[in-house]
């Protein structure tokens, strides 16, 4: 097919945020006089996909989206002597220092490298994305990377996949492949902006979007396949 780039999502693609994520809310509702419980971990899981699925369809902006994710959350666990803003600014520092990469995903972007170009394009907080993509050993792996709070877009929102293009120097379309855990902003942005998509789907999850893949994975060592192989 001959792929010359390949974009990356970068959450639950090649960093487990889940565990950094569990990681730095436990780390901040202690901080905060609380004991940390399992449930609160689902609790806020529910509470921020709500949130980021609005974000994506444009019916709430990045400000809203931060704080408002823990006015709810602390109003659900009764911590009423907590400031929504504080805390989220503790979570978003405690955030940013988790790094966790999922495995695989260092040798993947390894054994890609002599064949394609590689980009990061994330939905992801300026303040956490940054300083942990800089820490990473998987920084260097990336040509360009874009953050939707710098470039002012998101994905699925295709000025997101515009600056990206424009970055990369303009290639044909065919040539890129976007490869993400996310059916409604890595593959829905990917086929509205008209490039092959590949959905990372480790878990087997049922469809809940009505977007079709061009490809769909269970390990990222199947990318070696499709873009080096094929």
């Amino acid at each position: 097919m001959g792929y010359r780039w390949i974009l990356f999502d970068a959450d639950n693609t090649l960093f487990d945020f889940d565990r950094s994520a569990r990681e730095a809310l436990q780390s901040t509702i202690e901080a905060h006089g609380c004991r940390f419980e399992p449930s609160h971990l689902e609790l806020y899981g529910q509470i921020n996909t709500r949130y980021w699925q609005a974000f994506e369809k444009g019916e709430v902006d990045q400000a809203r989206l931060r704080i408002g994710r823990f006015e709810d959350l602390l109003k659900e666990l009764g911590m009423k002597n907590s400031d929504p803003g504080q805390f989220a600014e503790d979570y978003e520092r405690n955030l940013s220092r988790n790094g966790h990469l999922l495995e695989g995903s260092e040798e993947i972007l390894e054994t890609l490298r002599p064949h394609v170009q590689m980009a990061l394009i994330t939905n992801g907080l300026l303040n956490v994305q940054r300083p942990r993509l800089d820490s990473s050993p998987i920084r260097p792996y990336f040509r360009e990377i874009l953050i939707s709070e710098e470039v002012g877009a998101a994905k699925p929102d295709p000025k997101i996949f515009e600056v990206a293009f424009l970055r990369m120097g303009s290639p044909a379309r065919s040539e890129v492949l976007i490869v993400g855990d996310s059916l409604s902003s890595d593959i829905q942005g990917g086929v509205d902006f008209g490039i092959d998509t590949c959905w990372y789907n480790p878990n087997q999850k049922s469809r809940d979007h009505d977007v079709a893949a061009t490809f769909e994975i269970g390990s990222l060592r199947e990318l070696e396949e499709i873009c080096v192989h094929a």
